[in-house]
């Protein structure tokens, strides 16, 4: 078994399980959220047993809702007018870079993504019942971290909530996205 494979079954599956997640997913009441951290090679295996996951926690009582950032992300370029073939031009006429920062912006001041997450949660959501995943956090590389949205997310979220992050650890509680990024030392949430 892998080792991502083994903490998600092992040791993230069984605090999910429990009547009360959010004490063993989370020092802070505000924040009653954790960072499930795999191998971003690993994603389409893991979308697989995260799906398994949401099957088995379904059994067991518990009602699962998936957020996917990457829907999140193509609603809100949706909602500035900027589809794909928008973007396409945006690059050919700008660059990358330009757009890339374009993109940031929609996300952080005119589409708040957090909020687009929040509003996402049932609005009677139950944190002895309801569980979040929060998943295809690689649809935002390179153009938003996600240290970002989980600290814009803290007072949003009252239920147990994942985010299933592709990256490696550094040090006790950092986290390079897609293994590719700098460290960032910021997360405050449990690493699974």
């Amino acid at each position: 078994m892998t080792d991502w494979k083994e903490r998600l079954t092992g040791r993230l599956e069984p605090v999910l399980r429990s009547a009360d997640p959010r004490p063993d997913i989370s020092a802070y009441h505000d924040m009653p959220y954790a960072i499930f951290r795999y191998p971003p090679e690993a994603e389409f295996d893991v979308r697989q047993e995260v799906a398994l996951l949401r099957t088995r926690l379904e059994q067991a009582g518990k009602r699962v809702t998936t957020i996917s950032l990457a829907e999140c992300l193509d609603s809100a370029l949706e909602a500035e007018g900027m589809g794909p073939e928008a973007l396409v031009d945006a690059e050919r006429s700008v660059g990358l870079e330009p757009t890339i920062e374009t993109i940031h912006q929609v996300l952080s001041e005119y589409q708040p993504l957090d909020e687009l997450v929040a509003q996402r949660i049932p609005t009677d959501a139950d944190p002895l019942r309801d569980v979040v995943f929060i998943v295809r956090a690689g649809a935002l590389f390179p153009i938003y971290r996600t240290s970002s949205l989980l600290e814009q997310l803290k007072g949003k979220v009252r239920v147990p909530a994942v985010l299933f992050y592709p990256g490696e650890l550094d040090g006790a509680a950092g986290l390079r996205f897609m293994g590719v990024l700098d460290a960032e030392h910021n997360y405050r949430p449990k690493i699974f």
